[in-house]
C-alpha cells in the first residue's frame, strides 16, 4: 500500500498549512509508516492511504516520488 504523509519539518513547529510538506511511503499499514520515518523527527499532521483515482492523480504530479526507506 502507498501512504501520503503530511508533516512539518520541525517537530516542535505548530502546523501551518503553507509550511506543510508531504512524502509518499510504501508500507503495509500506518504504524509501519510511522516506524519508517520515526528517525526523521517530523511533526506528522496526517497519514492517508492512497489508491485508485487518487493515486493516479498524485502520480501525475511533477514532484511524485515514493521514498525508499
Amino acid at each position: 500500500m502507498l501512504f501520503k504523509v503530511f508533516f512539518q519539518k520541525k517537530p516542535n513547529q505548530v502546523p501551518v498549512r503553507e509550511l506543510t510538506d508531504s512524502i509518499y511511503v510504501e508500507a503495509s499499514n500506518e504504524a509501519e509508516v510511522r516506524k519508517k520515518i520515526a528517525d526523521r523527527q517530523y511533526n506528522i499532521e496526517f497519514i492517508t492511504e492512497i489508491s485508485g483515482a487518487h493515486l493516479e492523480y498524485e502520480q501525475g504530479k511533477e514532484d511524485f516520488k515514493v521514498e525508499s526507506i
